[in-house]
């Protein structure tokens, strides 16, 4: 039981470090998707370069708002994780 209980600790923290190491990738994706976006309806709309603008500072705002989401993530992963290994220290001690 001891082995599946570290296996799945070891996947949730494999995971936290894939989504922590992802970031560099997925903000300037938003930001990209957001220029293109807002540039194509300017084409469309003739608006100038106002929707490009608009759509640039969402995409900003994407990328800030994952990168908050995925930080707060891995912040509440490595609390869980310390916590755990914390009763568990204590399970240890008062078993000795």
């Amino acid at each position: 039981m001891s082995f599946l209980k570290k296996s799945g600790g070891q996947f949730r923290e494999a995971r936290t470090w894939l989504d922590v190491s992802i970031v560099g990738i997925q903000f300037p994706i938003a930001m990209a998707l957001g220029f293109f976006w807002g540039r194509w309806l300017d084409g469309v709309f003739g608006t100038g370069r106002w929707l490009t603008l608009i759509f640039s500072l969402f995409g900003v705002a994407a990328g800030f708002l994952n990168l908050f989401r995925i930080t707060m993530e891995a912040t509440r992963e490595e609390e869980r994780k310390r916590a755990e290994t914390e009763q568990e220290e204590e399970a240890d001690d008062e078993g000795a």
